[in-house]
């Protein structure tokens, strides 16, 4: 069976940038344990297999592999496969308009409105399936610190301190002093196992508020060795739990709020991830992730 499938790169606009997505469609006859093997062969951070949806109504059904595990939710591959999934079923690819994409997840139902332009990049945005929720604390800073072959000194800013949040997955959030010490930042494997294993983490999101671009307003990193991700280029998923942490943490009033967070210059792979949190009488109400996506190649996988 040769089934069709799509790359994209997705939080860019520029190819061979951002985080890289394998979208896989007509995946219907696909066992899990098929799918599995499929995304260790692409070897990505995230496959999606595209199937029929069980309500006719919506768009399609996902499921969203790293090559070590099946994930109930992801932001890239949501970015990424809706904008796809746009510009393939647009009537004129070559004009501007706008469409709604429906996507029956392990997670649930996931809106994601996309915008078309002619000669750019599809704009995919999408609200958090599920509102950011604190999950407890995180070992003391010197114990983070040896996971990520850091100094103690360096975790931490400002106000805020490590903390984990969910929204879908659960992430560990450690704030990082500096670009500079942010940067120098890797797994630390005979320590990483001792303080994040076993707390049914996704990963660890490390951010700063020092930046490469004057526009953005964090910059990230993110280590996932145990979903078979070294690194991400970018995380949207993250990103969603990561508006508990400004919530909590930078104490925003009611109101609108965007932050722009970048990533993925560490390995040669700029993205940018368009966060969005909505306050109402002190607590958020919404969270949306957004971004670009753009294809970079496509063809048939013998399965």
């Amino acid at each position: 069976m040769r089934l069709p499938y799509h790359v994209l790169d997705v939080f860019t606009d520029t190819r061979f940038g951002g985080n890289p997505l394998a979208v896989v469609l007509e995946a219907d006859a696909l066992d899990s344990a098929r799918m599995q093997a499929i995304a260790r062969e692409f070897n990505l951070s995230e496959t999606v297999f595209v199937l029929q949806p069980q309500n006719m109504a919506h768009t399609a059904r996902v499921r969203i592999f790293t090559p070590a595990a099946e994930l109930p939710f992801a932001g890239h591959p949501t970015v990424g496969t809706a904008a796809m999934l746009a510009e393939l079923k647009s009537s004129s690819p070559s004009q501007d308009g706008e469409a709604l994409v429906v996507l029956e997840a392990p997670i649930g139902i996931l809106r994601v409105g996309v915008r078309l332009r002619a000669g750019a990049a599809p704009f995919a945005e999408f609200d958090a399936p599920r509102l950011p929720e604190e999950s407890g604390p995180l070992p003391s800073p010197d114990r983070l610190a040896a996971a990520l072959s850091l100094i103690p000194a360096e975790i931490g800013l400002e106000n805020h301190r490590p903390t984990k949040f969910a929204a879908g997955n659960m992430v560990a959030f450690v704030p990082i002093a500096s670009l500079e010490a942010i940067a120098k930042a890797r797994v630390a494997s005979n320590h990483w196992d001792g303080v994040m294993k076993g707390q049914g983490l996704l990963g660890a999101f490390l951010y700063c508020r020092q930046t490469v671009h004057t526009t953005s307003s964090f910059h990230a990193r993110f280590f996932g060795p145990d979903f078979g991700v070294p690194e991400d280029p970018a995380t949207g998923s993250a990103a969603a739990g990561f508006a508990g942490v400004i919530h909590r943490f930078d104490a925003l009033p009611d109101g609108l709020h965007k932050r722009a967070i970048e990533q993925g210059y560490e390995m040669g792979r700029p993205s940018l991830i368009a966060l969005s949190l909505h306050v109402v009488r002190g607590k958020l109400e919404t969270v949306r992730i957004g971004g670009h996506a753009v294809r970079v190649a496509d063809g048939r996988i013998e399965t």
